[in-house]
C-alpha cells in the first residue's frame, strides 16, 4: 500500500471514528440533543439531567475508544509473534486467566481499587499466555495455529470453571463479577481513565515501535536473525505488550471478546499485512467497532441495555468460523 492509500485510509477511519464519538454522546437509553451536548461542553456547571447524562458518557466514550484500540492492537501483536490467523485474547484464554486473577484478588486479598485490579488482571493475563504457549509448543510441529486455538480453548475452560468454583460459594463476589463478567465499558469513570491511560497508550506505543522488526520476522526467524533483528527479544517485548494492552483493558471492562480476532483479520483481508499500517489501523478499528457496540447496545436494549461484549460476541463468532476454515491450520 502507497502512502497516499494509507494516508486516505486512516483519514477516513478518523472520520468514521468521530461520527461514532457523537453518537455515543447522543444515543442512550436517554437521547440528547446537539444543544445539550455542546452545553454540557460550554457549561461545566450546568446540572441539567440532560447535561449529566453527556458528562457520564464521556469518559465511558473515551474509555471505550482506548479499550477497543487496545483489544485491537493485542489481538495483531498475538497474530504476529504466534504467526497463528486466529490468535486473539479470548480464544487464547489470556482474558480468562486475567478475570481468575480478578476474582481471587477480590475474594482472598479484598482488592477493590482500579489500580488492584490493573496489576492482578496483567499478572493472569501474563501466566496464562505463557502456559497456553507452553502447551501448544508442545509436540511435532511446534506452536501451530490449530494447537494453540486448542490449547487456549482447553485452559479457558479450565480457568472459567476455577472462576465458578471462586465465586459461586460467595453471594456477595458472585454479584459484583456476574455483570463485570459479561464485558461492558459502562463502568469507566474519569478515575479508571487516569490510572488505565497511561499503561495503554504506552503498550499502544510499544507496538507501533516494534511493527518495523515484526514485519522482519515474518519471513522467518533465521532470515530476520541474519538481518540483525534480535527475534527473541522482539517476541518477548510484542508478547509484553498485548498481555499489558489485554490485562489492563480486561480489568475494568471485564473479558470482551472477539475485537482483537476480527478487527486485525478484516483489515489484512482487505487493506494491507504490512504492520507498520496493520497496528495503526487495527487500534482505529478496534476503537470504532466497541464504541459502536457500545452505542448499539444502549440502543437495543433500551430502557436499560446490552453490554458491549455480547454485541462483539454476537458478530465475532461467525467471523471466527469463517477464519478458521479459510487458514486451515496455516500460519500468518
Amino acid at each position: 500500500m502507497n502512502r497516499r492509500k494509507a494516508l486516505a485510509l486512516f483519514s477516513g477511519s478518523l472520520l468514521l471514528l468521530f461520527i461514532i464519538i457523537l453518537l455515543s454522546l447522543f444515543y442512550g437509553a436517554k437521547s440528547v440533543s446537539v444543544n445539550n451536548v455542546l452545553g454540557a461542553f460550554a457549561n461545566a456547571n450546568d446540572l441539567s439531567f440532560e447535561a449529566l447524562v453527556v458528562k457520564e458518557r464521556i469518559p465511558r466514550t473515551i474509555f471505550g475508544i482506548l479499550a477497543g484500540a487496545a483489544l485491537g492492537v493485542s489481538g495483531t501483536m498475538m497474530q504476529a509473534i504466534t504467526r497463528n490467523p486466529i490468535a486473539d485474547p479470548g480464544i487464547l484464554g489470556v482474558n480468562t486467566g486475567a478475570a481468575l486473577f480478578v476474582v481471587s484478588g477480590i475474594t482472598f486479598f479484598n482488592i477493590n481499587t482500579a489500580n488492584e485490579y490493573i496489576w492482578f488482571a496483567i499478572a493472569g493475563a501474563a501466566l496464562t499466555t505463557i502456559f497456553v504457549y507452553s502447551i501448544g509448543s508442545m509436540g511435532v510441529g511446534g506452536a501451530t495455529p490449530i494447537k494453540l486455538a486448542l490449547a487456549g480453548a482447553a485452559v479457558s475452560a479450565a480457568l472459567s470453571s476455577l472462576v465458578s468454583a471462586v465465586i459461586l460459594p460467595r453471594t456477595e463476589v458472585m454479584n459484583s463479577f456476574r455483570f463485570w463478567q459479561v464485558g461492558s465499558i459502562g463502568a469507566a469513570t474519569w478515575d479508571n481513565l487516569s490510572q488505565t491511560a497511561p499503561l495503554l497508550l504506552f503498550g499502544l506505543a510499544l507496538s507501533i515501535l516494534l511493527s518495523p522488526s515484526l514485519n522482519v520476522m515474518a519471513l522467518g526467524d533465521e532470515m530476520a536473525s541474519g538481518l540483525g533483528v534480535r527475534t527473541g527479544f522482539i517476541r518477548m517485548c510484542g508478547a509484553a505488550a498485548s498481555v499489558l494492552l489485554c490485562g489492563v483493558t480486561t480489568a475494568v471492562a471485564g473479558p470482551i471478546g472477539f475485537v482483537g480476532l476480527m478487527v486485525p483479520h478484516i483489515i489484512r483481508l482487505l487493506f494491507t499485512s504490512d504492520l507498520r499500517i496493520l497496528i495503526p489501523l487495527s487500534a482505529m478499528g478496534g476503537a470504532i467497532l466497541l464504541t459502536l457496540a457500545d452505542v448499539a447496545g444502549r440502543l437495543l436494549g433500551s430502557p436499560g441495555e446490552l453490554e458491549a461484549g455480547v454485541i462483539t460476541a454476537f458478530l465475532g463468532a461467525p467471523i471466527l468460523i469463517f477464519v478458521a476454515r479459510k487458514t486451515k491450520g496455516r500460519g500468518v
